[in-house]
């Protein structure tokens, strides 16, 4: 079985964390950079990610996610959101694919149409889903990471998206979708054993 694999067996969603024990720098940049290198709809990566690492501010998001213990003993908290200002991010995109340079853009014209052509005329609900979706890809690469790192993990669903984008100061084109805890699991708490559904019930050869 190759390391991959054998990571995703051993990782489990960590409820409590070590908390004298932090993720170093350098493995901190790989979780990201897998994050950074997902693939995303049109290469446009229309999401954020809030890293956080001071116990003040995860402190402060602890009461908006029920005082789940993985918030305030995590090494590292993850902040997903996803960006919904799809037009900006088009010329952003660009801009930067061209260098600033106008010969270089005139001549990915008609990609950049595509890409307006697809998305200027989805509505902001539309353009979140979409953006949500991109988000949790990355999510899922970050997973990956953690797991081949031997990092313990767990993504989160379970907070209050109006009140943590409130608390981040968030912009109205930035919506928070998810978290993911970071940090090296406390031996002192029983994990509950990993349970799958077998191949049969996941996949349908056709």
């Amino acid at each position: 079985m190759s390391s991959f694999l054998q990571g995703l067996e051993w990782r489990h969603a960590t409820k409590a964390f070590d908390s004298n024990r932090k993720v170093s720098s350098d493995d901190l940049g790989h979780v990201l950079t897998a994050i950074r290198m997902a693939p995303t709809s049109f290469g446009l990566q229309p999401f954020r990610v809030d890293v956080i690492a001071s116990a003040d501010v995860k402190a402060d998001i602890a009461p908006l996610a029920w005082h789940q213990k993985q918030i305030t003993t995590s090494s590292h908290l993850l902040v997903f959101s996803a960006r919904t200002n799809a037009k900006g991010r088009i010329d952003q995109y660009f801009s930067e694919l061209s260098g600033n340079d106008a010969a270089k853009r005139a001549g990915l014209k008609d990609y950049e149409a595509m890409m307006h052509g697809a998305l200027d005329a989805r509505t902001p609900d539309q353009l979140f889903a979409w953006a949500s979706k991109q988000a949790y890809i990355a999510l899922g690469f970050g997973l990956a990471a953690c797991a081949e790192l031997k990092i313990d993990s767990c993504p989160m669903e379970g907070f209050g998206p109006a009140e943590l984008d409130k608390l981040l100061k968030f912009d109205s084109d930035t919506r928070s979708v998810a978290l993911l805890a970071l940090g090296y699991r406390d031996p002192a708490v029983a994990s509950m054993p990993k349970f799958r559904f077998p191949e049969a019930d996941l996949f349908h050869n056709r």
